[in-house]
Parts: C-alpha cells; sequence; structure tokens
C-alpha cells in the first residue's frame, strides 16, 4: 500500500511535492549558508586579528630590575618563540643643520634595537629611504628637522652634553600607538598619540648614548622585552582571547613583580570578541527570519492542498482506513519532502558558498543543524496538520468543498495592538543614548548580550503578520463594495460573483498576501540595513582619511604653496583643501586644533549634518564664518569644561615668530562631534584665517585631495613621487581596509549577494508559486464556471483579480511593515556603525528589481491559471 501510495503522490502530485521541498530547501540552504558563515568568519576573525599584530607583549622591565634576568624568564615561558630587549631614553630634543639653517624639535623618544629586530618583527618597521641600517629618524621627525640619509642628527640628554649622530635612513612605524603605549595603564591614560620625534639606533649605540644617562636619571631611561608567541589559539575569538590573557597573567605571575605584561594580542582579541557577537547578531536578526520565513513558505504551499488532502482522507475512511494508516501515508510524504528538500538545500548552500565566499563547502556542524530544521520543517507543514485534519475532521465534513470561515474576533485585534505596544515598548527601551546590544567591559573576559532586544522587532514582526491578516480578512469579508468597484475593469458584469467568491474562499488568498507581505518586509529590512552598513563604512573611511588622498606633515614641515601647486598639477586632482592642524591648550588639556575655510569645507571634507550639534553643517559653518574668532568645540570639551555658546575660550598656542605660547581668545559658537582626520574625544574647530592672523602663520599641515572617487591610488603614487619620503600620504581605499574591523574585514559582500539573493527568491515564491497553488486549487471552480456558461474573458477576470488584490495588499503592506523594521534594525544595530547613521539608506534599484520580479511572478502564475482554465471543461474535470 505504501509503494503504490508513492508511486501514486509522485505521479499525480509530483508538482506539489517538489514545490513543498523547495521550500524545505530554501530554509535548509540559507540556514547551512548562514550558519557556516558564521563559523567560518570567527576563525577569520581570530586569524586577522593575530596577523595584526607583530609584536604580541611587550613586558615593561621594572624600575631596579636586572632586564637580563626577565628576558630569561620570557624567553623559558611556554609559547615563546622570539624575545628580543628593547632599551626606550627620552631626548630633551633634537638638533640638525640642513640647507645652511638648523632646525630643532621638542622632546622625543630614542630606542635602542637589538640585531635582527626587524626580522623578528617585520611590521613594526617600514624603511621609506636610506638602507635602514644604523641611525633611522622616523617620517615625521624627518620631517620636523627637514634631514634625510647621510644628515647629521644631534641628541640633546639631560644634563648630559648632547650627541651627534649620523642619519642612515628614514623609515615608518605602522604600529607606534601600541609601541610607545604606557604599560599597565588604563586605556583611557594611554597617550593620546605617539610622539612626534623617533630616533631609532642600534642596540650597542643606545647603551653608549643612556647608559649615562641611566645612572643620572634612571626614570628616562627604562627597558622592555618585545615578544612574539605562538598563534596556536582557538578559532573562536572571545576563546582566543581568554587564552592569550591568561597566558600574560600567568607570565606576570612567573615574573613576580619583575615586569609587566603589555598585552597587545590580548587587546585585539578584545576587539574582536566583540565583532564576533554582533556578527552572531547580524546571523540572528538577518538570518533566522529568512529561515523562518522559507518554513512560512513550506506551510503555505501544504496548505493550498489542504482542501484535497482532507478529500482525500474521507474517502480513505470511508473505504475502512484508520488513523495509523492514514498517519503513515502523511509520514511517507513528510519524508519525500523531507528528503528531497534537505538534499536540495545541502547541495544549493554548498554552491552558494563556493560562488558567495569561495570556500569548497559549508561547516559539517551547520549542515546537521540545517537537516534536522529541514526534517521539523517538513513535520510540522506537512505530517502535522494531516494528523489535525485525522483526529478533527469527519467523512462528511472532509468531502466539504467550501467551508466556512470564522470572521476574526475582537480578540485578535486586542492581539495585534498589544504586539505593537511592545514592539514599541521595547524599540524605545532599547533604543536609548546609553544602551549597548553588546556588553563587553574591557580587560574582562565575559561578553554579555543583551538578547531582550530581539524582543521588538519579533514583536513587530507577528504584529505585522497579524494586523495584515486582519485588515485584508476585513477588506475580503466587509469590503464587498470596494472589491466589487476595482474588480469591474477585469471581471466586467460578474465582478460581484467574483468579489464573493474570494470572499467565500479567502483562507489560500490570506496566506497569499501575508507570506508576500513577510517576504518584501524581510527582502526591504535586509537590503536597507545592508545598505546603510556600507554606507557608514564609507563614512568612516572619509572620516579617518580625511578625502581621497591625504597629505600630512607636521606644523614645523608645513605644506606651502609649491607643494600644493605640484599636488594640483597631478593629474586627476579636482580640488585640493587645506587644512592647518596644530594644538591648544584649554585650560591644561592640550587638544587638536583644525584651523579651516568654511566656505570651501563642508564639501571638501563630504562633512554631514550629523556631524554636528545644534544645526546642520552648513549652518554651523555659516555661524563660524560670520565671526572670525568663532570656535567649534568637540562635544565631550563643552561637556568637560561647562560652555555655553558664547563663551569666551582662552587657548594657548604656539605663536610662530616668537616659538612661544600665546593666549588667544576665541568665542564658542557650537559643538562638532566627528570631524575629518580627527580623533573622536576632544578636539576644536576654527578660522584658518584667524589663526593665521594671530599666530603669524598659515602654513596647513593637511592637504585634503579631492579625485572625484577615482584613481585615488594613483593620485596618491604620483604625490609621494613629487613630495618624497618626508610627507605621509594616505588614500581612501587603503584607510578603507586599514580602519576596517575585523566584522568589516570579513566578506561581508557576499553575505550581502546570499542574503538579498535568497529575499528576492522568497518574495518572488510567496508571491507567484503560493497564488499559482491556490489557483490550481480552484481549477474545479472555474471549470464548473465555463460548462455553466463563463465565458473566458470571465474567467480570466476571476484569475487577474485575484492576483492583481495579492500583489497590491502584499506589497502595500509588506513595504509599511518593511520600512519600520528597517528602522527599527539600523537603530537596535547601531554598535555595528561607526558612526551611527543619521539617516538609513534606501536601495531603491533592489527594491524596485524585488517588486517587478514579485509582480512578474504573480503575473506568471495567473497566465499558467488563465491558459487552465481556457481548456476545455470536460478535459479539465476529467483531470480533476
Amino acid at each position: 500500500m505504501i509503494r503504490m501510495w508513492l508511486s501514486g503522490l509522485l505521479r499525480v502530485r509530483g508538482g506539489r511535492l517538489l514545490a513543498t521541498a523547495s521550500g524545505v530547501m530554501v530554509a535548509v540552504a540559507l540556514l547551512s549558508v548562514l550558519g557556516g558563515f558564521l563559523s567560518t568568519t570567527r576563525a577569520t576573525m581570530t586569524a586577522q586579528s593575530t596577523r595584526s599584530v607583530s609584536v604580541d607583549w611587550q613586558v615593561q622591565v621594572a624600575d631596579g630590575v636586572d632586564p637580563d634576568g626577565v628576558l630569561s624568564t620570557v624567553r623559558a615561558l611556554a609559547g615563546t618563540r622570539k624575545a628580543l630587549p628593547v632599551g626606550y631614553g627620552h631626548t630633551e630634543g633634537l638638533d640638525a643643520r640642513t640647507g645652511g639653517t638648523l632646525q630643532s624639535t621638542g622632546p622625543g623618544s630614542v630606542l635602542g634595537l637589538p640585531a635582527g629586530y626587524a626580522d623578528v618583527f617585520p611590521g613594526e618597521i617600514r624603511v621609506l629611504a636610506g638602507s635602514g641600517q644604523g641611525v633611522l629618524l622616523a617620517q615625521q621627525t624627518a620631517a620636523n628637522l627637514h634631514a634625510a640619509p647621510g644628515d647629521t642628527v644631534t641628541v640633546k640628554r639631560a644634563g648630559l652634553p648632547p650627541v651627534p649622530l649620523r642619519v642612515g635612513g628614514v623609515v615608518e612605524l605602522p604600529l607606534a600607538d601600541s609601541l610607545f603605549q604606557k604599560v599597565g595603564a588604563p586605556q583611557q591614560s594611554q597617550p593620546s598619540a605617539p610622539p612626534d620625534n623617533v630616533v631609532l639606533l642600534p642596540e650597542r649605540t643606545w647603551h653608549t648614548v643612556f647608559d649615562p644617562l641611566a645612572g643620572d636619571r634612571p626614570d628616562l631611561v627604562r627597558t622592555q622585552i618585545h615578544t612574539l608567541r605562538g598563534h596556536d589559539l582557538p578559532a573562536d575569538p572571545a576563546a582566543a582571547y581568554t587564552e592569550a590573557g591568561g597566558s600574560a597573567r600567568h607570565a606576570e605571575v612567573r615574573l613576580a613583580g619583575a615586569g609587566l605584561v603589555g598585552d597587545n594580542l590580548g587587546s585585539v582579541l578584545d576587539a574582536a570578541r566583540s565583532d564576533a557577537l554582533y556578527a552572531q547578531l547580524l546571523f540572528l536578526f538577518l538570518g533566522v527570519p529568512g529561515s523562518l520565513l522559507a518554513a512560512a513558505l513550506t506551510w503555505a504551499v501544504a496548505q493550498a492542498g489542504a482542501g484535497r488532502r482532507r478529500r482525500e482522507q474521507a474517502l480513505l475512511r470511508a473505504r475502512g482506513a484508520g488513523l495509523r494508516e492514514l498517519m503513515g501515508l502523511a509520514a511517507v510524504e513528510a519524508a519525500v519532502v523531507a528528503v528531497a528538500g534537505t538534499a536540495g538545500g545541502l547541495v544549493l548552500a554548498a554552491l552558494v558558498s563556493r560562488m558567495a565566499f569561495g570556500t569548497a563547502g559549508t561547516s559539517p556542524v551547520w549542515a546537521l543543524v540545517a537537516s534536522a530544521a529541514g526534517v521539523t520543517v517538513a513535520g510540522a507543514t506537512v505530517l502535522l496538520p494531516a494528523l489535525f485534519d485525522a483526529r478533527r475532521a469527519t467523512v462528511v465534513s472532509g468531502r466539504t468543498v467550501v467551508g466556512r470561515r470564522p470572521v476574526p474576533r475582537p480578540a485578535w485585534w486586542a492581539l495585534a495592538v498589544l504586539l505593537t505596544a511592545g514592539s514599541l515598548t521595547v524599540f524605545r527601551a532599547t533604543s536609548t543614548t546609553n544602551y549597548a546590544l553588546v556588553l563587553a567591559p574591557e580587560g574582562t573576559a565575559s561578553l554579555s548580550v543583551d538578547y531582550w532586544a530581539f524582543a521588538g522587532p519579533a514583536l513587530l514582526w507577528a504584529a505585522g503578520a497579524v494586523l495584515t491578516w486582519l485588515l485584508a480578512d476585513a477588506l475580503l469579508h466587509r469590503g464587498g463594495p470596494v472589491l466589487r468597484r476595482l474588480f469591474r475593469p477585469t471581471a466586467g458584469a460578474l465582478s460581484g460573483t467574483v468579489a464573493a467568491s474570494l470572499s467565500r474562499q479567502r483562507g489560500t488568498i490570506l496566506r497569499s498576501v501575508v507570506l508576500l507581505a513577510l517576504a518584501c518586509a524581510f527582502a526591504a529590512s535586509t537590503a536597507v540595513f545592508n545598505s546603510t552598513y556600507r554606507q557608514q563604512a564609507e563614512v568612516d573611511a572619509v572620516l579617518t582619511n580625511g578625502a581621497d588622498v591625504t597629505v600630512t606633515t607636521s606644523t614645523a614641515a608645513a605644506t606651502g604653496p609649491a607643494e600644493i601647486a605640484k599636488v594640483a598639477g597631478i593629474p586627476g586632482v579636482r580640488h585640493i583643501e587645506p587644512l592647518q592642524h596644530r594644538f591648544a591648550y584649554v585650560g591644561a588639556d592640550l587638544q587638536d586644533l583644525y584651523g579651516v575655510r568654511p566656505a570651501s569645507i563642508v564639501s571638501a571634507g563630504r562633512l554631514q549634518d550629523a556631524y554636528f550639534s545644534g544645526g546642520t553643517a552648513g549652518a554651523l559653518m555659516k555661524r563660524l564664518a560670520g565671526r572670525p574668532d568663532g570656535l567649534l568645540v568637540s562635544a565631550e570639551t563643552a561637556h568637560d569644561f561647562q560652555l555655553r555658546p558664547g563663551d569666551q575660550v582662552r587657548l594657548r598656542l604656539t605663536d610662530a615668530r616668537t616659538g612661544r605660547p600665546r593666549t588667544i581668545p576665541f568665542q564658542f559658537a557650537g559643538v562638532v562631534k566627528e570631524f575629518p582626520t580627527a580623533p573622536k574625544d576632544s578636539f576644536l574647530v576654527a578660522n584658518a584665517s584667524y589663526i593665521a592672523r594671530t599666530t603669524g602663520s598659515g602654513a596647513a599641515s593637511t592637504l585634503l585631495v579631492d579625485t572625484g572617487g577615482t584613481h585615488q591610488r594613483a593620485v596618491a603614487a604620483r604625490a609621494r613621487t613629487l613630495l618624497g619620503p618626508n610627507a605621509p600620504i594616505t588614500d581612501l581605499p587603503s584607510s578603507r581596509t586599514a580602519i576596517g574591523s575585523s566584522l568589516t574585514a570579513v566578506d561581508l559582500a557576499g553575505l550581502t549577494r546570499v542574503e538579498l539573493g535568497f529575499a528576492l527568491v522568497i518574495a518572488a515564491a510567496a508571491g507567484g508559486l503560493v497564488l499559482a497553488l491556490g489557483l490550481a486549487e480552484r481549477r474545479r471552480t472555474l471549470a464548473l464556471a465555463s460548462v455553466l456558461g463563463a465565458r473566458g474573458r470571465q474567467l480570466s477576470g476571476f484569475v487577474w483579480s485575484e492576483a492583481a488584490l495579492v500583489a497590491v495588499s502584499g506589497l502595500a503592506a509588506g513595504t509599511a511593515l518593511g520600512w519600520a523594521l528597517s528602522r527599527m534594525l539600523v537603530k537596535v544595530l547601531s554598535g555595528v556603525f561607526d558612526p551611527p547613521p543619521s539617516q538609513i539608506a534606501v536601495p531603491w534599484a533592489y527594491l524596485g528589481a524585488t517588486a517587478g520580479i514579485t509582480v512578474a511572478a504573480l503575473a506568471v502564475a495567473a497566465w499558467a491559471a488563465v491558459r487552465h482554465a481556457r481548456r476545455p471543461p470536460l478535459t479539465e474535470l476529467r483531470e480533476l
């Protein structure tokens, strides 16, 4: 019997089984792909974090302790691959006589590096000019002194005669922030920037210069043990952070106070573990709804044949079949759907993973999870409804073609209101200024996620589904006059009959409308989130780099008209915006001061309104232009110093004419939260003309070069050739890569394509497939109408009216729900964005394509139904 039943299923209802299995296949594939992406992402984050570190540990030798003993202890620790001593000496200043003039700098740091240091830690030093051997000047120092390889630099020592040294090369220190960290100090106590003046000496030369100083001023000389550790760590960033931090603490126990470990490896893994949690949240917010929607699609496809299934059960029961036999036959159907859907889903997942991410297959663990989910979906959508019908339906009710649909009770409307109110309440609580979705206290081994935030979007999904169902049901049940007028162009004189027919058999229509609305909402919210993410990643890159290409020098070596003319002559350069960068004391606090030209900085710096508080970017710059001594301060500075609009702010700046600090009055004109090339916390923005007049120098230390968004790398390379190695030059593509967190560094482009592709398929299937199956179930009704005298145009009116109703209702509800979900997702996941967006980015092309493909799928389904409706009615009835 089972074999006969299976053969009949495949022969007569093979298409419907394939459609149901397709829903399972989509759910399995989406879950497997996104789950595998999550696993791969975590491993990628850990690998990229460890590769970004050159010196894993910087062990600060305690005062009065023998560095050789600390070095021996560190080398003996398990996991240590290399350990080298590095001397740090303080210099009172540097002098260099070049081009007939004497150049001097302020205090700086002089490092003593052992032989082979650059080979052990290749990421710390990059040679720009010279041999890279002997005495090396940092790029900024060489620019300050106007020095080049072969020149002589004098190192000043506190209480001792200066020492002349011959320069062997100019180098860049890519990891200067960690190299000059204050070991053991909390993050808020770390230096805001590495020293401007740095000299690297061979170890023997350094000892010759600074050993005499160590005897008189030991506070100006110290030693660190730079350590390279093995990176055999767990793939998960959180587990890797825990293991790395434990190793660092174990080292401090072994050192017993002789040294303090600066754990650079743990620091980058600390950031990566937070990003890993955000990747998990992206999976939950964007992947799980898609899988649930695919499961709902499977249920809708299975429910489209519910009437046929009940009639078949009634016939079998009339011939003596019991509950056990009925469930056995249903289990066969569920097994076919589960096996076909799961197998197809895993194959599809492997293909998608290869095309989107370049991986050979999916994660075995997630393949098992997705397979279990596929079996569950098949059982829930095929087996459970069959069990429900077998237990509740009678033979007579099972043979009923058109059943009565109860009108929704007021309790359902109350439920919709409660779900909406609950969603808004949770959203308001989780979108406040101080709310943090991921809590990652610095230095702690544990992270926590406030999963309460999931309640907002989840409740909104449920509220949207219930409201769409209720509104569509109300329209079909009580909107007869409205439907008759709407259907008259397609159904003509039968518009009333079409409206009554749809009202009577509105179950399939309601399922189609609700599923289409949810699918469109999923596609819209996913697309908007991904577009906003890309938008903010670009904004962050522009904020960090300043422009397409940025030329930066020190104040002492500021660019003049000649340098600006050289850069302006490079092919591809459209505009150059000079930017002054000085340092000013606000009370005892040293802050960055930027001198700008208010008339052009808004467009040149791509300033956004979200960067400012109390007005738009244009309005604040217009206010600054209207008052020469106007000053924009960061939000942190305004709060710390209790500043109010109109207050006088007295800053101490260096006067270029005397070289001494000078107090200059400014007037507080507004608050700026972000500014190109500025730090994130404390900085100031003022008129460049006022700074030039009061300090005696209008030289710009930064050039923002606009290339129109093209050829940034080529322009940067040409500028380096023209200006030489002493001028740091960065381009936007390089900065975009450098600033990317471990979250943005993974293949989010591939993830975006996967999500949007699945969303498009689900939306098209929700409209076309469900409608087609529903219309297929009414082939008997259309055939009987033809027998009773209905003409082809009137039969077409039945079909096109239903398709139009599903399309308009589903797309309208999906648009409204998608807009609300997009706003909520972007706000709740604001921690993913840096900086938070001032407005969402809407991908109109993708949304238009989704709507067009969905409408096309509905039209194809309606056209196929019309073709069947125009066939001879006796042929149709005989086949049915």
